[in-house]
């Protein structure tokens, strides 16, 4: 009986989200008739409540592109992406990759990068609230130590590093006129939320380097030295306080033994 029930379960989920699919066996109406005029009637209202989920998600992503675009790429999304959570504000994690692989989205190469900042944020806004590192704290580390300490990502941090501008066409496209992005190269945008609002800079190449080797558990040592070696002209003392100042970390720890 309970593998019948589910099997049910299975089917009547797997009808919901594609159109092609025929009224499950059983599903019938309070007179036992079947009706795939009501089913699709249901089906449509997931369909929408998915869709304006995306795009309650996704504002910048929509902009980009238009309402009609959004709309048939978010459905198409939907087709074969079922919520796996009920916290509908995680739907989408992985509308990003969605994008990049979409064949009428190919010429946008930076719109899965823009959607990958707006993921970051929503994960940013929900992150657990901690206390951002104080440069004093850093101060009282004796300086023969600092190379062997490691920074503890703040928990809201994320970097997005693109190929594209990204992070200022998002910036561009949040306000209601539009600035034009000139400077048409690759960028790291750093997403975080120290205190009660997510922000999102643009970080210099050689400072986003830094950061993202930081942000993966090396010692400062280990982050400046691969700075230093994508960019001699790495200000190492510049980039470790612009970091802290944005509250990209939490806390900071010394590394024990060998390195791998």
């Amino acid at each position: 009986m309970t593998m019948a029930f589910n099997e049910s379960q299975r089917a009547f989920a797997a009808a919901l989200l594609h159109p092609g699919q025929p009224l499950p066996q059983g599903i019938t109406t309070a007179r036992g008739v079947a009706d795939p005029v009501r089913f699709a009637v249901y089906r449509n209202n997931v369909y929408v409540g998915l869709t304006t989920a995306l795009s309650h998600r996704f504002p910048v992503t929509k902009r980009l592109v238009g309402s009609d675009f959004f709309a048939g790429m978010a459905r198409a999304y939907a087709a074969d992406h079922k919520p796996a959570s009920p916290l509908i504000m995680h739907y989408g994690d992985d509308f990003p990759d969605f994008i990049a692989a979409f064949p009428p989205a190919a010429c946008l190469g930076y719109l899965a990068d823009v959607a990958r900042i707006e993921v970051a944020w929503t994960e940013a806004y929900h992150a657990a609230d901690r206390a951002p590192l104080d440069v004093a704290q850093l101060s009282a580390v004796p300086p023969e130590h600092i190379a062997n300490m490691a920074l503890v990502p703040h928990p809201s941090a994320r970097l997005v590093l693109s190929d594209y501008p990204a992070g200022s066409i998002w910036s561009a496209h949040r306000g209601e006129t539009v600035a034009p992005v000139t400077d048409w190269r690759a960028e790291a945008a750093l997403v975080v939320r120290p205190a009660m609002h997510v922000e999102i800079r643009v970080l210099p190449s050689a400072d986003a380097v830094f950061a993202a080797r930081l942000l993966e558990g090396a010692t400062l040592g280990e982050a400046a030295q691969t700075a230093f070696d994508a960019a001699p002209d790495f200000d190492f003392g510049s980039a470790l306080i612009g970091l802290i100042g944005l509250g990209a970390f939490c806390t900071i720890e010394p590394v024990e033994g060998e390195r791998p």
